[in-house]
């Protein structure tokens, strides 16, 4: 299967500064269109609705107050205990504080994080004052709309539309297909850790001089290979950047260094960085520092007398003036030598890293200023849009990227964006215009069965079930793929609740009796997730499996790269137009398909579904391999 084009966006001989001006330009109707959105969201939606989406802390408590640089105030707030919620606030974010005192939250002023964690956030306010009614309570916080992420990508934009000589110039051309990229053969390479087309991956990538690209499908080892091909580059002196456009997928891959013995730096919010990850974080490793302390004592020291001079802020004379001044100037003279013996000690650990890791934008860090890099890897390239990705390239020599454009595309919030091309990758274009790109092709997570379907229809039909694998399924339930129909049965999908998404009800509760029926006697010894591409059907399908702890219900976009023994897929579209939805996201449903390792059940209306050509295909292939059953089964 191949997915489309993209229109101009695959144009072969486009001139590279042409094809990056129109991305420019698609890239900015994306941004209106987030801010629109985001904006909407403060203006019409409820205190409630704002903290669910990760946007809103509310209620807060002052647990701090002070003075910082150029002496302007600063608060640290936190949130009760009780709110766990996911937020997405981040150091440097815009922010406003509110107050809910008099019954609505339209009293606000404007701050800037200064870091933020699960329950804590101090903000820099740029008054000479703050607010009285920040004394009154109900205090809270929302998220402004932040353009630091769009400003970096047009930065980025904007130097390759004009760079007329040099590698970054040479590299655009050739990511772009205006000049064939070189490879040179070197010494053959392999590790018994890698099988043949692992192998051949790390190969390629050993003897690209500008690029190469490493396709993994679903279970094929790509992080293995990663780590593997990181190792050996290492070995020839390369100083390695390895970027994500997630901070999951970062940590991920930074882990797995790590354990393999490289020494990795981890830059990043730490807020935003994994548990497992924090001790690899700059932030930590800066404090394992034994000049840290001194860094400390300074700090320390210019907050003290940052209070000093406080006291003279009001009815005092030229003597008090002067004396104050002094005080600001030898508390300025502190932080200055602070910051610059943690400037030392920050390049120091830099400098002896092998691996600095990092999500696409934050590869903008100050911290990496006029640093460049051997090798950029960018892993789970086809989740970036291309904007995005080019940010890291900036800092490169030779860029490998990794991925598969066949799993989940880049999120785009503005659909005339994704209609111009802004959901079309740079790895996708790269896979697409060169012939130099090493398929992945034994997959180790998932029965044959399993996998057979997507093997036709994404990957030409190129990939094999590694054979201690290929047969494996539950003693209790051998039957390794169904699909329960649902047709004839009248469950039509409703509208959710509070919320544009769908929902099946009868359809969860069948899904419920299914797993009951295979369960019943075996609570042990395996894991199950359940899926659905719909929230509202995924908030059905949580309170049906809520207290079974190894049940995890969610969206297919949050099961991407994870794995589960059982995987159950609820459809949710059944009427009768036939209408799908975006079910005609066909990279979803490949995503949804191949969590599953030992059994893979689906749940829907054959009536609905088969009129795409997609689901007749793979509806012929349930009853190719017998595995079609109906819901009347469960019915009574």
């Amino acid at each position: 299967m191949r997915l489309p084009s993209g229109g101009l966006f695959f144009a072969p001989n486009m001139d590279a500064s042409i094809e990056l001006g129109k991305l420019a330009q698609i890239l900015r109707i994306e941004q209106r269109e987030d801010f629109a959105l985001h904006d909407a969201w403060l203006k019409k939606s409820s205190i409630g609705e704002r903290k669910k989406n990760g946007i809103t802390w509310f209620p807060l408590k002052i647990v701090e107050t002070g003075f910082g640089l150029g002496a302007y105030p600063f608060i640290v707030v936190e949130r009760n205990p009780g709110d766990r919620l996911d937020h997405k606030f981040q150091s440097a974010s815009p922010i406003s504080l509110f107050s809910a005192a008099d019954g609505n939250d339209t009293t606000s002023v404007n701050g800037t994080i200064g870091y933020v964690d699960d329950q804590r956030m101090k903000i820099s306010f740029f008054l000479d004052e703050l607010p009285d009614w920040i004394d009154e309570g109900r205090l809270g916080v929302n998220l402004l709309f932040d353009s630091k992420t769009y400003d970096e990508m047009f930065k980025a934009l904007n130097i390759l539309i004009n760079v007329e000589k040099g590698r970054l110039f040479q590299l655009r051309n050739i990511l772009l297909g205006e000049k064939e990229a070189t490879f040179i053969s070197t010494t053959k390479t392999t590790s018994e850790k890698l099988n043949s087309s692992q192998n051949e991956a790390m190969q390629s990538i050993l003897d690209a001089e500008d690029f190469a690209v490493v396709h993994g499908p679903p279970g094929t080892g790509k992080t293995t290979t990663l780590v593997e091909t990181i190792r050996e580059l290492i070995k020839r002196d390369q100083k390695i950047l390895v970027c994500a456009p997630s901070n999951a997928a970062t940590d991920h891959l930074a882990r797995s260094l790590s354990l393999k013995g490289v020494n990795v730096v981890r830059i990043g919010n730490l807020a935003k960085v994994e548990t497992d990850n924090t001790a690899l974080t700059l932030d930590v490793l800066l404090q394992k520092e034994k000049d840290f302390k001194q860094i400390r004592e300074l700090k320390k020291r210019a907050v003290e007398l940052r209070k000093m001079g406080g006291k003279y802020k009001r009815n005092f004379g030229r003597e008090e003036a002067e004396q104050r001044k002094l005080i600001f100037s030898e508390a300025r003279n502190l932080n200055k030598e602070a910051r610059e013996l943690e400037s030392y000690l920050v390049s120091k650990i830099l400098d002896d890293a092998q691996v600095i890791a990092c999500t696409l934008i934050g590869s903008t860090s100050d911290y990496l200023e006029g640093r460049k890099f051997g090798t950029v890897v960018i892993d789970e390239a086809g989740q970036g849009i291309e904007p995005a990705v080019w940010v890291p390239i900036l800092r490169a020599e030779k860029v490998i990227m990794a991925g598969d454009p066949y799993q989940l595309p880049p999120t785009v919030k503005s659909q005339d964006a994704a209609r111009q091309g802004l959901t079309v990758t740079l790895l996708e274009k790269l896979i697409h215009r060169n012939p130099g790109v090493t398929l992945l092709k034994t997959q180790y997570r998932m029965h044959h069965s399993i996998m057979e379907f997507s093997n036709r229809k994404f990957y030409d039909g190129k990939l094999e079930a590694f054979e201690g694998n290929a047969n494996w399924h539950l003693d209790f339930s051998p039957q390794v793929v169904e699909f329960v129909d649902t047709a004839g049965c009248g469950f039509d999908e409703k509208q959710g609740e509070e919320s544009d998404s769908k929902c099946n009800p009868e359809e969860a509760r069948i899904l419920r009796k299914h797993f009951d029926s295979i369960t019943e006697n075996h609570k042990s010894g395996f894991d199950v997730g359940v899926i659905s591409p719909y929230r509202a059907q995924v908030e059905l399908l949580q309170q049906e499996f809520a207290g079974i702890p190894f049940v995890t219900v969610n969206t297919v976009d949050s099961f991407q790269g994870q794995e589960r023994d059982i995987i159950y897929i609820s459809m949710v579209r059944s009427n009768e137009k036939s209408e799908i939805g975006f079910l005609r996201d066909y990279r979803r449903m490949n995503v949804a398909m191949t969590r599953a390792r030992k059994k893979l059940v689906i749940i829907g209306d054959s009536a609905t579904l088969g009129n795409d050509r997609f689901y007749s295909d793979f509806l012929d292939y349930i009853e190719s391999i017998g595995a079609h059953r109906t819901a009347w089964e469960f019915l009574y």
